[in-house]
Formats: structure tokens, sequence, C-alpha cells
């Protein structure tokens, strides 16, 4: 049999684990063209929480009843399309299921696995290309600049703030842990991190450790920590938008600092952004990230859960913080 996750309802407000629904089915049988992939590897990501309320977005959103869909690592386990061999791994955005059938388009071969599997769905995946791609076309950081993070030690933080020291940045980062700020500081090499549970005053914080202010701010939270950061950027500062997770789960639109006079005053560029908004340069990053991290000038941290029926807890922690790095599903 074929386990499968639904969404059985449209979460109101934070999503909980009755939001979805486990179902069995029989393994579907391959026909001329397609192929058999069997689930290795499912990402979990912010981004799909948007997707589950009905709404019209940049992306449609998932149906009542039918499979979520994300980021997966698959093996061909039985092929009759002459493009895929039994045994090639692949990456695409499919279902939420153990095994599934696939015509093979827009599915990419892993060809390189010596750094291993999960890094396709991370750094060399979607997360390494959003990092690159957003702060280099949205943030445009020069040397010499001070770069800071909200969201820093998660999948897509703790890339940008690699890049920003490739770069010749000054990079600080906000987290929610001092676990993370450790991390932050010791392992990915941030001049600073800061704890935004911990201080008592947030802009305050950002003021001491960025005292030349802030000149672009990679920004995947919103909210009361984007205020306190926005409090500090230069004239001419840019301000990538990749994400909004403190905002996802709200239930009435948030209000908060009025931002045009602060944008007019300062010269600034707020941009938000989805990576698909770059396709034209992802052979060209992807190229960039694959060299930099064989050369070890890129690492990563991931948390791995490991077991199909986890994926659903697996996405609901994300909004308590619980992941370092990529979260990722081992099936």
């Amino acid at each position: 049999m074929n386990k499968v996750i639904l969404l059985a309802k449209r979460p109101v407000g934070k999503p909980a684990l009755n939001d979805f629904k486990l179902i069995t089915e029989q393994i579907p049988v391959v026909s001329e063209g397609e192929i058999l992939l069997k689930s290795l590897y499912i990402s979990v990501d912010p981004y799909l929480r948007g997707r589950m309320n009905d709404i019209k977005s940049y992306v449609p959103p998932f149906e009542l009843n039918k499979p979520i869909q994300s980021a997966v690592i698959a093996e061909v386990v039985e092929s009759k399309n002459a493009d895929f061999k039994t045994g090639t791994f692949v990456s695409g955005n499919l279902d939420w299921k153990e095994y599934q059938v696939s015509k093979g388009k827009g599915l990419t071969k892993i060809t390189d696995q010596g750094s291993g599997l999960s890094v396709y769905l991370g750094i060399l995946g979607m997360t390494g290309l959003t990092a690159y791609l957003g702060l280099i076309q949205a943030g445009k950081p020069k040397a010499g600049e001070t770069l800071v993070i909200s969201g820093a030690a998660g999948a897509v933080g703790s890339v940008v703030g690699q890049i920003g020291k490739l770069l010749g940045c000054r990079v600080v980062g906000i987290t929610g842990s001092d676990q993370k700020v450790t991390l932050l500081e010791s392992k990915f090499k941030f001049d600073h991190a800061i704890n935004y549970k911990t201080v008592t005053d947030l802009n305050e914080a950002v003021k001491k450790y960025c005292p030349q202010g802030v000149d672009v701010y990679f920004d995947n939270v919103g909210g009361e920590i984007s205020d306190a950061v926005l409090a500090n950027i230069n004239k001419y500062a840019r301000l990538p938008v990749c994400g909004a997770i403190s905002l996802y789960n709200n239930t009435a639109a948030a209000t908060g600092p009025r931002l045009q006079p602060l944008l007019l005053t300062k010269s600034a560029t707020m941009t938000g952004f989805i990576v698909s908004d770059f396709t034209e340069h992802f052979a060209e990053t992807q190229k960039k990230m694959t060299s930099w991290f064989k050369e070890g000038k890129l690492i990563y941290s991931e948390t791995i859960i490991e077991g199909f029926d986890n994926i659903p807890q697996a996405f609901l922690d994300l909004f308590e913080g619980t992941n370092q790095g990529k979260m990722i599903v081992k099936i």
C-alpha cells in the first residue's frame, strides 16, 4: 500500500495536525512513457502555509482532499520512459506520497551524490537559489556594507549570511535562541547574532551591533522584528522580502509602523521576490553555489525528521522554530 497526506481542511490561524489526513491507496501502475518514483526526502517549508489558504497568489492554492506538494528527492524504482533509468535519483515538486507516477516533466536528475541527496533540497537546491538570487538581485550588497538577516538560523537565512561574508559584508543575524546565536557565530561565521527573545529592546540591540546602520536587510520574518531593523536602516538601504513567517498564521491584517515615510526619507527600496522571478539566472547560480560548496566556502545545517507519518508535525514545527537550517523528512 501507498501512504498519502492530504489537506483535510484549510487552517484557521496556526495549522494543526487535524488539518491533514493520512490515507493509503494502491501503489500506482506504470504505463508507457512513465516512471514510478519512491520518495526518499521531502522538504517542508514555511511558504506552504500560504498555499493552504483559498486566496489568489503567485501559485494556486492546494485543493482540499488532494495531496500536498513540495520539493522531493525520489528514486526511480520502475521505468517505462527511455529518459529515466531505474535507480536514477531525481528532484522535483511532487506530491506527499510514498510512491507516485510521473512522466518526467519538471524533474531534475541528480548525477553527483557525493555530498548526499538531502543537499539538493537545501543549499544546492531551491534554498540555495533563493538565498543567492534574493540577496544579489534584490539586496545588491557591496563589500563593507552591513547585512542583517532575520530568521538567520533557518534554511535560507544561514546561507544568505555565508554569501554575505563571501562578498565582504558585515553580517548580523537575528534568531530565537542562544543555541542558534552560537551556531550562527561559530559555525556560519556571522559577525554577530541577536536572540530577539531575550533582548529587552531589539531596536537598541540592532543599533548596538550595527553601529554604522543597516545597508541590506534580508527579511524572512516580518512583524515586530522587521520593525526594529527598519528603524536602523541607512539611506539607500535595500530590503529584500523573502518571507514573513511571523505573520502567516494571522487571522486579521496586522498593523504596524507605516513604512512610506521611512522608505521615502531613506530613499530605501523594499523588494518582495519569489525565486521563480529569477529563472533565467538558475543555471549560472547553481554552478556558482556548487563550486563554493565543493570548495568548502559554503556549509549547511539541516534538521532531519524520520518517517512519512511525521511530515505534518515537521511542518508545524517550523512555526515553533525548532529546526536548525533546512527542515527535511526522511522517508
